[in-house]
Order: structure tokens, then sequence, then C-alpha cells
């Protein structure tokens, strides 16, 4: 945890090498994914970039000696979102990204079919929370207080926009982020087979 002050703030297109550098570094159970993926740019290729592409009016960062070291970002609408991830984002990662064509045999290429199935996000169980959401922060200003402001500032944004409530899904075995949001007012949703995940939702109030 640092002790200098950080700044809440909209995300920037000039944060963009920040925003891969924390999605990366924060992606495996909440810890560094480098070692497992050669291509550092895979995961926030899938988990934020489109995102702040798509939707920068719902991106936040929290800023630390001029960089961001921590961000909050999706969507209001995950139906609408899915269909222009398919229509508008994917087909730029195509070349460099082909899909699958076999059962995922390394963590590239199982990441790389999830990027191949946005509408994997589709479920039914999830209708009554239209939003969603992905918060990550380097492991050094974490416990600062920042992962809760970039929630509030993220939930204050959907109901503005009138929309009812939101929700996340994170890996179940990464036991300190499920403990953050618990904190933050989230509960467990119910889903039918989630396999390695958990699914948690509430309110934008």
């Amino acid at each position: 945890m640092t002790s200098s002050v950080a700044t809440l703030r909209p995300y920037r297109p000039e944060d963009r090498e920040a925003l891969f550098d924390i999605c990366v570094r924060t992606g495996h159970e909440g810890g560094d994914a480098r070692h497992l993926y050669p291509d550092h740019d895979l995961l926030p290729s899938i988990f934020a970039a489109p995102y702040a592409v798509l939707e920068p009016d719902l991106a936040f960062v929290v800023e630390d000696g001029g960089r961001a070291v921590g961000y909050v970002l999706g969507t209001a609408d995950t139906p609408s979102f899915v269909a222009r991830y398919r229509a508008e984002w994917l087909p730029g990662l195509a070349d460099r990204y082909p899909a699958p064509v076999r059962e995922p045999a390394t963590p590239t290429e199982a990441m790389t079919s999830l990027m191949h199935d946005p509408e994997r996000m589709l479920l039914p169980e999830l209708a009554a929370y239209p939003a969603h959401l992905h918060i990550d922060l380097l492991p050094e200003h974490q416990r600062a207080g920042h992962g809760r402001r970039l929630i509030t500032a993220f939930l204050a944004a959907l109901h503005s926009r009138g929309v009812p409530a939101v929700h996340l899904s994170m890996v179940t075995a990464n036991t300190g982020a499920r403990a953050f949001y618990d904190s933050v007012g989230f509960h467990p949703i119910p889903v039918h087979d989630p396999g390695p995940l958990t699914y948690l939702g509430r309110s934008t109030q």
C-alpha cells in the first residue's frame, strides 16, 4: 500500500498503456499473469480495452504519480455490449488472434476461445443485473480505499443512467477479491454450472 495521494478521474486514451499493464499484472487470480501469456496484450484485449473503446464514459482510473494504477470499467447494458463487441471489436482482433479450431490446450488458447465467444456473458440468471464491470488495482495500491472509490464512481454513473443493478464474474479461487466485493455490497447470484467462476451482483443505489 502506498502513502502518496492518488486521484480518481475518468479514463483518457493516453491511459491505454497503463490499462494494459494493470490488466495483465492482475490477471491470474489477482496476481501477475505475464508468465502465463507470452502475448501481454491478450488479456487486456478481452477484459479491458473493449470497454474503454466502446463505453469510455463508464471507465474510471486511479492515478498516482502521473500514471493510472487501477481502473474500473464496464457496460450499462450487457446484451448491447456483446452485440457491439462482436460487430465492432472482434473483427480487429481476428488476424492477430484467430478463432481456435480445437479444444484449448494452453492458457493462451483458452483465453483466445473466450475472446471469440462474447455470448458467454449472456446468462438468463443475470438478466436482472443488466450492467457488468471489471475492476483491477495494482497490488501495491490495494487496501488503500481506491477500490471502494472506483466502485462508488461506477455505480453513480450507472444510477444516473437509470440502470438498476450490476453484476460481475470472478475466479472463485481469488478469495481476496471476494472479500472486497462482499465489503462493497455485492451478493452471490446463483448460476447454473458456473465452472471456476462466481457471479456477484448488487443494486446501483
